[in-house]
């Protein structure tokens, strides 16, 4: 199963409209890390195993406009960050049964996108204190910066990279793909990543400028594309 992290929901809320409700952000955080953990909890109980949360903000902690726009309402970047990741944990703390993946993701609308930046100065802090067993990173363009991030990733927890565009209908070549996992495995072992669409292919109910047709090519439906251990995740 698949839901929009916490963190997504905290980073909305609105001190001077919620006053009759709230008396500070910190209750209504705690409202939500419950409604969360209840949501976990059932999904548990319905035998769920696999639990992945989109979680856009994360991304805007890497972009430029993003980070000024934090500044300018007087708020600081990285005890933003520290509560993105307190958040994100509190919502899954216990649940042991569960194999948690996050995503970063960086806009996914109508073929757009909404944030750019290498993961380098959230990498460290991200990958050490996320408890979330498998990232989800957005690597199909060069917005997202190099791989060299990767070499915050603690031993026994996947990286998933998202190299196959859902934006753009052309094919990615799978020699290419092949090159930039090797990339990758310089700055950590080949048996930690995975590989993967960047993102859904219909976010919202626009998706995305790309025929069902080239959905199915992109994940190797059909066999025709598909290179042994490339074609789907």
């Amino acid at each position: 199963m698949t839901l929009i992290n916490a963190d997504h929901y905290r980073q909305r809320f609105d001190d001077g409209r919620s006053g009759s409700v709230y008396s500070s952000a910190d209750e209504f955080i705690a409202d939500l890390v419950w409604i969360e953990r209840e949501i976990v909890a059932s999904l548990v109980k319905a035998g769920c195993r696999y639990l992945q949360f989109d979680a856009p903000r994360y991304a805007a902690y890497v972009d430029a406009g993003s980070v000024q726009s934090m500044r300018q309402m007087g708020k600081d970047p990285v005890e933003e960050l520290n509560r993105s990741i307190c958040v994100d944990n509190d919502v899954v703390r216990g649940f042991n049964e569960l194999t948690l993946g996050i995503h970063v993701c960086r806009g996914n609308r109508n073929s757009m996108w909404l944030r750019e930046g290498g993961y380098d100065v959230i990498a460290e802090k991200l990958f050490s204190e996320l408890a979330h067993d498998r990232f989800l990173l957005e690597y199909d363009s060069p917005r997202t910066g190099s791989f060299e991030p990767l070499r915050f990733v603690p031993k026994g927890k996947v990286v998933v990279l998202g190299l196959i565009s859902t934006k753009l209908p052309q094919l990615e070549k799978i020699d290419e793909l092949k090159r930039r996992i090797d990339e990758a495995s310089k700055y950590i072992p080949l048996e930690q990543l995975a590989i993967s669409p960047q993102c859904g292919f219909s976010t919202n109910v626009g998706g995305n400028l790309i025929s069902g047709d080239d959905q199915k090519k992109k994940v190797g439906i059909g066999g025709r594309n598909r290179a042994p251990g490339l074609g789907r995740q």
